[in-house]
């Protein structure tokens, strides 16, 4: 039998944290270490038993869960999972801590928090899952496993037929990550010039917070980098993220680019979905687009990364040295979706160049 997952919950808030302690307590790979009001409180826990997991709210009495979370990456990194409330106010403070080197985010709300925390259960568990599978050191880690059946992205988009139409010279850049997958798009994104190709984004997030990342990329890039808006154009120098709750798909008018974000059911249990823009991708621009993987749990995007391929779109995937998780990476290698598989260094030249 496996060894457990040891969970610490950190939060001020007594709903949250008994909800959370008896929730994570009935999946049978979870064991809740304890639960702590604050973060001086966590650390006498830690000094006790240090956990696999931390679950972590970002507002907290006596010390902030942003210093608190600098604190343990300095002195003995360790998976995060930020339990976040959702509004537009606390996006950015959530944000900053993805930058300061959490895994991943647990939304709740203000109202209704009890019921949706347990309607929410699969996903909380899932995400304190894959943060355990994280490589926050950046060193090996082992495959993260499929979960239960899902839709592809037929349920959005259908598949094309042959090469897309190719009487434009103007490249596109699509990307799609997800866990790790925000610090992994500052590195990559602040490194680029003022002028390269357009890009397309899909980074798995709740919505609220891809504008706040958004923004936060904005004011550290060279590049215009925005969350999207139905019929934003793509363009050198831009790089659209598709909005958290949406699909975002790539159109093509005449010589010129520009995204559709729609509505949709879950593709790969995501929305936005990696697949989706993808195959939208490899329709419209085919050997004028470069696909990339990076980063992330799951297969999303392993699939619409060979559907570019083969309408002789440039692939390549992020190596396992460099994911924080090698899923997206390693089940695109495994399809023969990608032509090169690089190092997260080497993407801002395969933006640039090709």
């Amino acid at each position: 039998m496996s060894k457990k997952i040891n969970v610490l919950i950190v939060d001020d808030s007594a709903v949250v944290r008994q909800v959370l302690t008896a929730m994570l307590a009935e999946d049978p790979a979870i064991h809740v270490l304890g639960a702590a009001a604050d973060p001086i409180f966590a650390i006498e826990h830690m000094r006790r038993q240090w956990p696999d997991v931390i679950v972590l709210d970002v507002e907290m009495p006596r010390m902030d869960g942003i210093s608190f979370l600098r604190k343990i990456m300095s002195e003995r990194p360790t998976p995060v999972v930020i339990c976040s409330t959702l509004t537009e106010a606390g996006a950015e403070t959530t944000m900053q801590a993805l930058s300061a080197g959490a895994v991943s985010i647990v939304t709740k709300p203000k109202i209704g928090l009890k019921s949706f925390l347990q309607d929410a259960s699969a996903d909380i568990g899932a995400a304190v899952k894959a943060a355990a599978h994280a490589n926050v050191r950046r060193l090996a880690l082992q495959a993260v496993p499929q979960v239960a059946p899902k839709l592809t992205a037929d349920a959005v988009l259908a598949a094309g037929h042959g090469e897309a139409l190719a009487q434009t010279t103007e490249r596109i850049v699509a990307i799609g990550t997800s866990t790790g997958g925000t610090q992994a798009l500052e590195a990559v994104l602040t490194a680029l010039p003022r002028v390269c190709p357009g890009i397309v984004i899909v980074q798995h997030m709740p919505e609220k917070f891809t504008a706040a990342f958004a923004d936060r990329l904005n004011g550290l890039c060279r590049i215009e980098v925005k969350e999207a808006q139905n019929n934003d154009r793509v363009m050198p120098g831009r790089a659209l993220i598709a909005p958290g709750g949406k699909h975002m798909l790539l159109k093509r008018s005449g010589a010129q680019y520009f995204v559709e974000v729609v509505d949709g059911p879950l593709v790969n249990r995501h929305r936005p979905s990696v697949d989706v823009l993808f195959r939208s991708v490899a329709k419209v621009a085919g050997k004028n687009a470069v696909g990339i993987i990076m980063t992330g749990m799951g297969d999303d995007g392993a699939a619409g990364l060979l559907e570019m391929r083969n309408a002789k779109a440039h692939t390549v995937a992020q190596d396992e040295a460099s994911c924080v998780v090698f899923g997206m990476p390693k089940e695109a290698i495994k399809r023969g979706a990608a032509e090169k598989v690089l190092p997260l260094q080497a993407m801002p030249s395969v933006i640039v160049n090709g």
